[in-house]
C-alpha cells in the first residue's frame, strides 16, 4: 500500500494505491469536505452513511477503513473507497463540484497506470509540478537527483532489515545531525516549517550536501554490511560527517552559513526578484 496525497481543486485528499489490485482508494471524508464546502465532513460523512443504508444502499458494507496520515502526522484507520463507489458516493451529494471531481478521478487512474507502464512520465510530471511552484530547473535538476539518490540509500537500509517508519526516521535523523549539527525537527523549526518536505525547502547548496550525505552513507553500509540496527546508525553518522566536513570546509572558505533559515516561500520570492529585477533593466 502506498500512501500519497492528491490535490483537488487546491484540496489534499488522502488516497492509497493498491498495487495488487490495481487500485486507488480515496478518504471519503476527504472527499465529502471537498464536494460537500463543510466545515464538519466527519459529521457530515457520518449522516450520510445512516442516509445511505435507510435507502437500503450496499455501499457502506463495501467501505473498508486503511491507515492513511491524519493532521497530527501519525497513521490512523480512516474509512476509504475505490473509485466505483466513491462515484456512488458523489451521486449523494449535491454538489456543482461533481462533475468535475468525477474528471479529476478519471485523470488520477490514468497517470497513475501510465507511471507505471512508464516510470519517466512520473520524473516529467515531478518537474512541471515543481516548475509551477516557482522552482528554478537549476534546483529541480538536483531535487529529482535527489529523489534517486534517497531511494538508493532506502534500498540499502531495507536490504540490511531496517523498518520503514521510525528506524527510517531515525538513520535519517543521524544523517541530518551528522552534516547539519541539527536534529530534523529543528532544521525544520529553523526555516518555519511543520509538515512540509523538508528537502523541497532547502537551498541547491543544502540538497547537495544533504545528497553527498546519503550516498556516502549508502556506499559504506554496501562496504560495512551492517548487520544491526546499531550497526546501521553507526554507518548513517559516517556517511553524515563526510557531508559535515565540506560544509565546515565551504563555510570556512567563503565565511558564510551553508544552512539557511530561508524555505521554499522566500527561496523562490529571490528568484522571482532576480527575474523582475533584470525584466525592469531590459525595460
Amino acid at each position: 500500500m502506498e500512501n500519497k496525497i492528491q490535490i483537488f481543486e487546491d484540496k489534499k485528499i488522502r488516497t492509497v494505491w493498491n498495487e495488487e489490485t490495481e487500485e486507488w482508494y480515496f478518504s471519503v471524508v476527504d472527499v465529502c469536505e471537498v464536494l460537500s464546502g463543510t466545515d464538519n465532513p466527519r459529521r457530515y460523512w457520518s449522516d450520510l452513511k445512516r442516509k445511505l443504508a435507510t435507502e437500503g444502499s450496499g455501499l457502506y458494507e463495501k467501505i473498508v477503513q486503511l491507515k492513511l496520515i491524519a493532521s497530527d502526522g501519525k497513521k490512523r484507520l480512516t474509512d476509504v473507497a475505490d473509485t466505483e463507489q466513491i462515484f456512488r458516493i458523489i451521486q449523494s451529494i449535491p454538489s456543482h463540484k461533481a462533475e468535475p471531481f468525477k474528471m479529476w478521478l478519471a485523470q488520477v487512474g490514468r497517470e497513475r497506470i501510465e507511471e507505471t507502464i512508464d516510470p519517466e512520465l512520473a520524473i516529467d510530471r515531478a518537474f512541471e509540478t515543481y516548475l509551477k511552484k516557482g522552482y528554478t530547473r537549476e534546483w529541480i535538476y538536483q531535487r529529482l537527483l535527489s529523489i534517486k539518490v534517497r531511494n538508493e540509500l532506502t534500498g540499502e537500509w531495507d536490504s540490511h532489515g531496517v523498518q520503514k517508519g521510525i528506524e527510517y526516521a531515525i538513520l535519517t535523523d543521524e544523517i541530518t545531525k551528522a552534516w547539519s549539527g541539527m536534529t530534523t525537527r529543528q532544521y525544520k523549526n529553523l526555516k518555519g516549517l511543520k509538515k512540509e518536505n523538508l528537502r523541497d525547502n532547502m537551498s541547491t547548496t543544502e540538497i547537495v550536501l544533504n545528497m553527498l550525505a546519503e550516498v556516502s552513507a549508502t556506499e559504506i553500509s554496501k562496504t560495512d554490511n551492517p548487520t544491526t540496527f546499531e550497526e546501521n546508525k553507526d554507518v548513517a553518522k559516517k556517511g553524515g560527517k563526510i557531508a559535515g566536513q565540506a560544509r565546515e570546509n565551504i563555510e570556512k572558505l567563503t565565511g558564510k552559513p551553508v544552512i539557511t533559515s530561508q524555505n521554499a516561500t522566500k527561496l523562490n520570492q529571490v528568484v522571482t526578484d532576480l527575474i523582475e529585477g533584470g525584466a525592469g533593466e531590459k525595460e
